[in-house]
């Protein structure tokens, strides 16, 4: 039988950020999935006034893997593509505009991958630069970031299709109701 290497705590960190965001894990969809074949209209479907779309969630996950990458490497501010942070207000967006997004998640992804592969495990106890926090906390605190975005966006999803259904069925009550005249 092969001997078995134990993996690093490293290997961990980014197995655990990798399952939250586009690998096969054991709890559901996660944040790469949940937005697969979706549409720009379908993301920027709002359930409610004062709610976030799936478009707007997707800009936050993106712009936090920035966040924890840069506090990784104690970069400065203010080099995430789009200006503000946070949360961004998208009403509608073009398909191009839709997938752009999309791809700045994935390469905020791949950006954090390095940091975190770049870390000393013996720094993952050290506050990071900017903050109280230290970097086991920042990694393990934003693959939970995923997989809670993940579910938000599972549920927006079908809250969006109910919508739908109903709509649907309003019409089509509509048009019976108007045959019977």
């Amino acid at each position: 039988m092969p001997e078995r290497r134990d993996p690093g705590v490293i290997d961990v960190l980014l197995a655990a950020i990798d399952r939250a965001f586009d690998r096969k894990s054991w709890h559901g969809t996660n944040l790469r999935g949940s937005i697969r074949g979706l549409s720009a209209a379908q993301a920027a479907w709002r359930p409610g006034p004062g709610r976030h779309s799936i478009h707007e969630i997707v800009l936050h996950a993106a712009y936090w893997k920035y966040v924890v990458r840069r506090r990784i490497r104690g970069e400065k501010r203010g080099s995430f593509p789009r200006s503000g942070s946070n949360w961004w207000t998208v009403n509608a967006a073009s398909e191009s505009a839709w997938k752009e997004d999309v791809a700045l998640l994935a390469d905020a992804h791949r950006s954090l991958r390095d940091a975190v592969r770049s870390l000393d495990p013996r720094d993952l106890a050290r506050k990071l630069p900017g903050g109280t926090t230290d970097a086991l906390a920042l990694v393990t605190g934003i693959a939970a970031h995923d997989v809670y975005h993940a579910g938000q966006i599972q549920l927006i999803k079908r809250l969006g299709a109910a919508a739908a259904w109903r709509s649907r069925a309003a019409v089509s009550r509509g048009a019976s109701s108007a045959g019977t005249r």
